[in-house]
């Protein structure tokens, strides 16, 4: 048994020849890897997987870190929004790895409360995840700079607030939709806290996926459509290779922040190769990594934007 990718939760069977993989997307939904996946491939996918989750975790960390001690980044809308899905990221995790073995303890409240955890903090990622795709709608496509009144505070009503009517709507309606799943299809031994439930798996994870992916990906597709458009515009001091490699460095961090690396779930068609596998939990274990490295970046621009200005100034008095 394995957990393909941080937030995917997906839970490999270990019966024969049968995938019931990503079931944090679906309920029962099958999807057949091919015949060359093995048992060594699922060990290998685990320690992939518990290794991206915890490189995440700790460089989310510090993501945080980074922007509360930086004062520059903390006036930075941007930045704000980017802190907002890392916190959320970090929470995904802080409830994502421990939860077999608080499956596994005597009581049942635990197991509940890291199962609704679990769903928040899902939930959250998908909404800020939405919100990276609008703000950065806000930047290409509204050009002129409108000011919204308590622009991150309704920005962060949107991003928590509605994960936790989700939650209470399903609490309250049947609070026995979360509690123990199966991760092995030959036994119930082996059990991870999360959503009972397939109806409210199907509406609440797959159904509000489905609406912010496709929302995030007409927003990449005009994002590149503005890169393209702008690599061939001549930038003074700039080779055509070092625009070339910030168009590509641009596009692959913007890919991880709108969540696209999620598509190989949609893109699979219900069948999914050991390398598609692999892909699949490689990018999203490390999600938070590649966040981190965002923020490294951002941060690096920040201070050669500083330096920079002071250059000009001092120049200027001179």
């Amino acid at each position: 048994m394995i957990i393909p990718g941080t937030y995917g939760v997906a839970l490999l069977h270990k019966s024969k020849g049968v995938f019931k993989g990503l079931n944090i997307f679906a309920s029962d939904n099958e999807l057949s890897p091919d015949g060359d996946f093995s048992d060594k491939d699922q060990e290998i996918l685990t320690y992939i997987t518990l290794i991206g989750c915890s490189l995440s975790l700790f460089t989310l960390i510090i993501a945080v870190l980074l922007f509360i001690i930086n004062s520059k980044m903390r006036a930075d809308p941007s930045m704000k929004v980017h802190i907002n899905l890392a916190v959320a990221l970090i929470l995904l995790n802080l409830h994502f790895l421990p939860s077999q073995a608080v499956a596994a303890l005597p009581s049942t409240g635990p197991c509940l409360y890291m199962a609704v955890g679990l769903h928040y903090s899902l939930l959250a990622t998908f909404m800020w995840i939405a919100l990276e795709g609008f703000h950065l709608y806000r930047l290409l496509v509204k050009v002129f700079n409108i000011y919204v009144r308590w622009y991150m505070l309704k920005l962060s009503l949107v991003g928590w607030g509605v994960p936790v009517v989700i939650v209470s709507l399903v609490t309250i309606i049947d609070r026995g939709s979360y509690g123990h799943v199966p991760m092995d299809s030959s036994s119930n031994t082996t059990t991870i806290c999360y959503i009972t439930n397939d109806t409210v798996k199907m509406v609440t994870v797959l159904g509000v996926f489905c609406l912010i992916f496709l929302f995030n990906f007409m927003m990449f597709g005009v994002v590149i459509k503005r890169v393209v458009t702008f690599h061939f515009t001549k930038e003074h001091g700039q080779s055509v290779h070092e625009r070339t490699k910030r168009d590509v460095c641009t596009l692959l961090g913007l890919s991880v922040l709108l969540g696209i690396t999620w598509g190989l779930v949609f893109f699979s068609f219900g069948h999914l190769t050991t390398p598609g596998l692999y892909l699949f939990c490689i990018l999203n274990s490390l999600q938070g990594f590649f966040v981190f490295l965002w923020f490294v970046m951002s941060l690096k621009k920040t201070r050669n934007s500083f330096t920079n200005t002071s250059s000009e100034t001092q120049s200027t008095n001179s």
